[in-house]
């Protein structure tokens, strides 16, 4: 998955020619936090017929204005935040397991995003919608405060190079972002196998005042509904680890 803080423009070097930066970036003063980083990707046939047939009735266009999440839905259920799916093996497995749950999903990759509504279709899920669209703008503008159950954020971006840490994803001020997002109770679920990240996200949530651990020795062990996807089980195989931090709304 692709999740990342993307805020200073960063000159090139050769250390950093594969980065995916906007070209001609504007003043400093107007660095923003973003969920995503693009990456290039091909739709397959199978993926651009899923948009057409799919598309329609499970992607929300981003407004910035609050969404109803009944009228989106077509019911009344608690909704989870999902940023970053990646190819959606993870969401579209969670979905069919809480078919009671709501299930709002962020992301730009076009091709992850033909893959979902692919998988929506060949599993005739009904409590999926998918906003093709910076989550930071969709908690910003789509969602109000205290109306999630839950926040899921698997695998996003690790940035490994310590210089390029600034760039992830769950830094202090998203995650306060997500915190007051939740209703009482609600939690944020993330996952990472880079253990520095790992380290990171348990002391940057231990930080948030809203926010408690599940968890009484910090890492918690991987919930039943999160499986084991082909990219955890690769790393799995070459010996890395993988860590749950699951936080509750005070």
């Amino acid at each position: 998955m692709i999740s990342s803080i993307e805020d200073l423009p960063h000159p090139p070097s050769d250390e950093a020619a594969g980065d995916d930066k906007p070209s001609g970036e504007a003043h400093p003063l107007h660095r923003r936090l973003k969920s995503f980083v693009r990456r290039a990707g091909r739709t397959t046939e199978g993926q651009a017929r899923a948009y057409e047939q799919f598309g329609p009735a499970f992607l929300l266009p981003y407004r910035a204005e609050p969404l109803d999440l009944p009228s989106a839905f077509g019911r009344q259920a608690p909704t989870i935040l999902e940023i970053g799916f990646g190819m959606g093996e993870a969401t579209a497995h969670i979905a069919a397991l809480m078919p009671e749950k709501n299930f709002l999903c962020c992301e730009v990759h076009e091709p992850g995003v033909g893959a979902l509504l692919k998988r929506i279709g060949e599993q005739n899920l009904q409590n999926i919608r998918i906003c093709a669209h910076d989550a930071v703008d969709v908690l910003d503008h789509m969602l109000r405060p205290a109306t999630l159950s839950g926040v899921h954020v698997f695998f996003p971006d690790p940035w490994h190079k310590k210089r390029h840490n600034k760039r992830r994803l769950i830094q202090g001020p998203f995650v306060r972002k997500l915190a007051e997002h939740l209703a009482p109770g609600g939690y944020l679920h993330c996952a990472t196998d880079w253990e520095p990240y790992a380290q990171q996200m348990l002391e940057v949530l231990s930080q948030e005042p809203l926010l408690r651990n599940t968890a009484a020795n910090g890492y918690a062990p991987k919930p039943a509904y999160r499986p084991l996807t082909k990219f955890e089980n690769r790393g799995l195989k070459l010996g890395h680890g993988v860590w749950d931090v699951v936080f509750e709304r005070a």
